[in-house]
């Protein structure tokens, strides 16, 4: 039994049971995947794929308890190596975050200066997409860290953590009628047409969940990821904006107002996980304090430690 044969039945249960796909990533032949698969299946004396012939189709039932115990035992072989740079004093080494636009845009930028110049030597991987991909990255061991609002507690396999939380705010282009009212309620809300986020994304729930407890059907025209494109829509006079009030940009979007709207929709919290069973390395538990600084290292430890004995 050795690495590469573990490898090989991970990734050909993340490929959808294409080898080709698994040859690809592993950087080798096809008919390589399937010696190693073999093998360590002949080792075993159990067949933990399904076949149609030569093709792969599914996972056994031995197979997919097989599974569980080969992506532990991977994981644990990265905890070994991660531990054993820790143990000898290396600050070196790449940590991959995965996140939405909006932290990536809004909310990170600070934390990664600050990180860099704590640590000069260790690159930092961003990666951005929707918050069942940030699960997805983080659950897979593609990224270290996960940064999201909706999704991230849903899965058992991640430890979250809440680290802050922020409201939506009205944008509008000055001289609008919504910014003579005292206070803009949902009714009036209702009278415009609105551009806010996709489904999934930055809060959106939240406004969906608001405008239905009031029985209004909001006239949603366009939506998108990117609180900027939502913003530039505005500004050509398409709708009226509902972004995330940390992606407020006045330098950059001057001729923009900003409306609070927390009277309106639920606040919502931006959560940061990893992975469990990860060890983490110790400018990992850093860059976690700089985003989070209320989140305090003992009590990190103290709930992957909690969440690990439970799994």
């Amino acid at each position: 039994m050795n690495f590469q044969q573990l490898r090989s039945i991970r990734e050909a249960a993340r490929c959808g049971f294409n080898l080709t796909e698994v040859a690809n990533v592993l950087f080798t032949s096809q008919p390589g995947v399937s010696r190693q698969i073999r093998e360590l299946e002949e080792e075993l004396g159990v067949e933990i794929f399904e076949r149609n012939g030569k093709r792969l189709t599914g996972l056994t039932e031995p197979g997919k308890g097989i599974l569980g115990i080969v992506e532990r035992l991977l994981l644990e072989a990265e905890n070994l190596r991660r531990a054993s740079k820790e143990y000898a004093g290396e600050q070196s080494g790449t940590l991959s975050i995965a996140t939405t636009h909006t932290q990536a845009r809004y909310v990170l930028p600070r934390v990664v200066q600050a990180f860099r110049d704590a640590f000069p030597q260790v690159r930092i991987a961003l990666q951005q997409s929707a918050p069942e991909h940030i699960a997805e990255w983080v659950i897979s061991g593609k990224a270290d860290i996960g940064i999201a609002t909706e999704g991230l507690s849903q899965f058992k396999e991640l430890v979250s953590f809440p680290c802050y939380t922020w409201s939506h705010v009205i944008v509008v282009p000055k001289g609008h009628p919504l910014l003579g009212l005292e206070e803009v309620t949902l009714e009036d809300l209702g009278t415009w047409p609105l551009i806010t986020y996709d489904v999934g994304f930055t809060g959106r729930g939240h406004i969906d969940e608001a405008f239905r407890q009031a029985g209004i059907e909001p006239d949603i025209v366009l939506t998108a990821m990117d609180s900027d494109v939502i913003q530039q829509y505005v500004s050509l006079g398409m709708g009226v904006g509902l972004v995330a009030s940390m992606a407020v940009d006045q330098g950059k979007h001057q001729e923009m107002v900003a409306i609070q709207a927390s009277h309106l929709f639920k606040a919502n919290i931006a959560r940061l996980a990893v992975r469990r069973g990860a060890y983490l390395r110790g400018y990992a538990f850093d860059f976690i304090q700089q985003f989070a600084p209320d989140l305090k290292r003992a009590d990190i430890v103290n709930a992957l430690n909690e969440a690990n004995a439970q799994s």
